[in-house]
């Protein structure tokens, strides 16, 4: 009976040496590519943020200057922004910037995810309808501020053309009323949003493992319970990203004002 010999193979300290150098250069490969990106977004946004914050308690003013002053220019803010009568312009600004923040932005995600929800159901034409949802996401801001102005102005709009049609008991004059013109600009804002969302959220719905939603309703779950329980949890990340982006969008509003 012939045995046979078995020995481990042996590696030679340059073979070692040159396998362990590449496995850590690919390691690092992630990093050094980022790294530039890292450096310039870490100096040229968070940097000058801390240096505007650093100036606001200094008394600079065209100029900067490095004279600490502490929190005077705060102080003055406040006073002028919840103290003064009639209410000042930097209070009006801010009421309507969260008025709108906030409508903007609850109302495309709700508005987002049921559209996304809809079209996961695979109804036909598909393919037809996403572009249509994504297609206000190409315009400017400014755009679809014009467009919009001209839609819901009483004179040449929706009102006037329902007035034509016979409807002459139809009125919406929000946006020549003070109180609700920042209404109008949430319904553009979320017209030409709301079809981004909905392309985020279909993604993240394909995404999900169809087995996780075979065995839910095998134990017995109902639509709504199978949406609340497992598919809404699980686009948290969804959730996470279309809520940064929407609120970026909301605070460069200027252009859509």
């Amino acid at each position: 009976m012939s045995t046979v010999a078995t020995t481990d193979p042996v590696l030679t300290p340059g073979r070692s040496t040159g396998i362990s150098l590449r496995s850590r250069l690919q390691d690092a490969l992630p990093k050094i590519v980022l790294a530039p990106s890292f450096v310039i977004t870490l100096i040229f946004v968070y940097g000058f943020i801390v240096w505007t914050a650093y100036l606001s308690f200094t008394n600079s003013k065209t100029f900067p200057s490095y004279a600490l002053t502490g929190a005077r220019a705060y102080q003055r803010l406040w006073r002028w922004t919840f103290e003064s009568d009639p209410p000042s312009s930097w209070y009006t600004s801010i009421t309507n910037m969260a008025i709108f923040g906030f409508l903007y932005v609850g109302i495309c995600l709700a508005l987002g995810l049921l559209l996304a929800i809809l079209l996961d159901q695979k109804i036909r034409g598909e393919g037809l309808l996403r572009p249509i949802f994504l297609y206000p996401m190409a315009l400017s801001f400014i755009v679809t501020g014009v467009a919009w102005k001209w839609f819901l102005d009483p004179g040449l709009g929706l009102e006037q053309t329902l007035h034509h049609f016979g409807w002459t008991s139809f009125h919406f004059d929000w946006i020549k009323n003070k109180d609700f013109v920042i209404y109008t600009v949430v319904i553009a804002g979320v017209w030409q949003a709301s079809g981004f969302v909905m392309a985020m959220f279909l993604a993240g719905l394909r995404g999900i493992d169809g087995e996780i939603m075979k065995a839910a309703q095998i134990d017995g779950a109902s639509p709504f319970q199978l949406y609340r329980r497992i598919v809404i949890p699980l686009l948290r990340p969804i959730f996470l990203s279309a809520f940064i982006v929407l609120a970026h969008m909301a605070i460069k509003s200027y252009d859509l004002v």
